[in-house]
């Protein structure tokens, strides 16, 4: 298993939707995206603090994707 890269918010986001997610709505700092297939998940911006890796496997978890697919696409 590799190791995941350290990244932002919106940096997550940029990637997430290269993979046909799209921002659904934001509420506060919390941004919710959507795929046309039904996998939501929610992705926090903090003024380019770095998401922790345990938020950013939950993350790639709930968007049904693999730390490999993810690094290739950042």
């Amino acid at each position: 298993m590799s190791k995941l890269p350290s990244v932002t918010g919106n940096q997550v986001i940029k990637t997430l939707q290269k993979l046909g997610f799209s921002v659904a709505r934001v509420k506060g700092s919390h941004h919710i995206l959507i795929h046309s297939d039904g996998r939501r998940t929610v992705v926090p911006v903090h003024s380019n603090e770095d998401i922790g890796t345990g938020l950013l496997s939950q993350i790639l978890r709930d968007c049904q994707i693999t730390r490999d697919e993810f690094k290739e696409l950042l």
